[in-house]
């Protein structure tokens, strides 16, 4: 009876562990993968990330496209806006002091946690109950994430729970046809 007792304790214990969500961390040389999609095409891109006190700077490459963008401190900690440029008018581009790129700022990522929603680029997003199908995997481990949806139309964001790099890790039905998904991290 003990050795009974004792199986369905550790069977329930590896079901619960093994339920466990991650939380990926980024630091210097972390490579993201993305699948992006956009009126039909598919394209990939991949932004690997160079993390120093002041800034944040993505290398991006996505088809023949190399370009360095900057995320200043101010922007990590308090931006208001999503940066959507591709990378293709310069070799390094230094974002506004407002606008992040793949990720929302520290204080809208602290205004979600704490009121349920924030506002980027003027619009007000709305944690949306958790659903089966909201969870999101990266190669095969289910990650932690904060599912939102915008006020004013049926944009909707995964937003991995990190504090310190809230990186948006799917996006769907965005208006401007930018629709992208993580699918890698190295």
């Amino acid at each position: 009876m003990k050795n009974a007792l004792l199986s369905l304790l550790l069977c329930a214990f590896y079901q619960f562990a093994g339920a466990q969500r991650s939380v990926p961390e980024l630091k210097n040389n972390t490579t993201l993968h993305y699948e992006c999609k956009l009126h039909g095409q598919t394209r990939a891109l991949k932004l690997t990330a160079n993390v120093s006190s002041d800034t944040l700077v993505f290398h991006l490459e996505t088809r023949g496209v190399k370009s360095d963008i900057v995320i200043a401190q101010q922007a990590l900690k308090n931006g208001t806006a999503l940066s959507f440029n591709q990378g293709e008018n310069t070799a390094v581009l230094h974002l506004k002091p407002t606008e992040t790129f793949f990720m929302i700022s520290r204080s809208a990522y602290q205004d979600l946690v704490q009121n349920n929603k924030f506002v980027y680029n003027n619009t007000t997003y709305d944690v949306v109950n958790p659903k089966p199908n909201d969870e999101v995997f990266i190669e095969g481990k289910a990650i932690d994430v904060l599912h939102v949806k915008a006020q004013i139309d049926n944009t909707a964001l995964w937003i991995i729970k990190n504090p310190d790099f809230p990186i948006i890790c799917k996006v769907d039905k965005n208006p401007l046809g930018i629709d992208f998904t993580l699918m890698k991290i190295e």
